[in-house]
C-alpha cells in the first residue's frame, strides 16, 4: 500500500508517526531518545513508533560508535521516507522542462525560469514590502518558503555573525536537478529581497547530495 505525501505546512495537524518522520527530515539521524524529546514523548514510545515506522519500509537504524561501549542507534529516513515529502510531481515537471529545451531551445528554458523569478520577486515583494530590518526580513522569508512547502526556518548563525535560513526540504527538487537555474533564480532573489544591506551565501545544497539548502546572511558594512 503506498503512503500518500505528507502536508509540510500543516504542523497542527499531524500524527505521532508523521511528527517523527518530520523530526528526521528536519533534524536529520536521531537515537529513539531524541525522537521521543523532540515530539514530546518518551523514547520507549518513539521506539515503538520508529518500529511500526520501520515496517513500513520509512526509516530504518544506524549504528553509530561514540567511545567506549555499544554502538548508538541512530534512527534515519529510508529513500522511501523522504518520498513521503511532496516532490511536486517530479517525473512530470523533469519531462517538461526536457522538451522545453529540446524541442525549443535553451533561450526558451532560461525564459520560463525568468518568467518564474519575476511571479516569486512580485509575490515576495508584496509581503516583504512591509517589513523593516533585516532579521524579521529573514523570518517573514522562511515563512513564506515554509508555506510553499520548503520546510524553511530561521536562526542565529553559529559563527554569531547573522543568520541561518534553512530548508529542510525542496518540492522542485527533481527540476532543480535537472535545470540548475532554478536554483540560480532563488538565490537572487533572496538577495534581492533581502537588500544590499546583507549578503548571502548558500552553504549547503540539496542538489549537491546535502540534507538540506542552507544560507549563511551577513550583515554588510555600510
Amino acid at each position: 500500500m503506498s503512503n500518500p505525501e505528507l502536508d509540510v505546512s500543516a504542523p497542527q495537524t499531524r500524527s505521532g508517526p508523521d511528527r517523527l518522520l518530520f523530526a528526521l527530515k528536519t533534524g536529520g539521524a536521531q537515537t529513539a531518545a531524541e525522537l521521543g524529546r523532540a515530539i514530546g514523548t518518551t523514547g520507549e514510545n518513539a521506539r515503538q513508533q520508529l518500529l511500526k515506522l520501520a515496517a513500513e519500509g520509512l526509516v530504518e537504524t544506524q549504528a553509530v560508535a561514540k567511545g567506549v561501549g555499544r554502538p548508538s542507534q541512530f534512527w534515519r529516513l529510508t529513500a522511501q521516507g523522504h518520498g513521503r515529502f511532496p516532490d511536486a510531481h517530479a517525473e512530470l515537471t523533469v519531462s517538461l522542462l526536457r522538451h522545453v529545451r529540446d524541442l525549443l531551445g535553451p533561450e526558451a528554458l532560461e525564459r520560463l525560469i525568468a518568467a518564474r523569478e519575476d511571479e516569486m520577486r512580485a509575490a515576495y515583494r508584496a509581503e516583504l514590502g512591509r517589513v523593516e530590518g533585516t532579521g524579521p526580513r529573514v523570518a517573514a522569508l522562511a515563512e513564506i518558503r515554509t508555506r510553499e512547502g520548503y520546510m524553511a526556518e530561521q536562526r542565529p548563525a553559529e559563527t554569531g555573525e547573522g543568520w541561518l535560513l534553512i530548508e529542510n526540504h525542496c518540492p522542485i527538487c527533481a527540476a532543480a536537478t535537472a535545470c540548475q537555474g532554478f536554483c540560480r533564480s532563488e538565490l537572487a532573489i533572496f538577495r534581492e529581497m533581502l537588500g544590499p544591506t546583507c549578503s548571502v551565501e548558500r552553504t549547503e545544497h540539496i542538489v549537491h547530495g546535502a540534507r538540506r539548502c542552507a544560507y549563511h546572511i551577513r550583515p554588510e558594512a555600510v
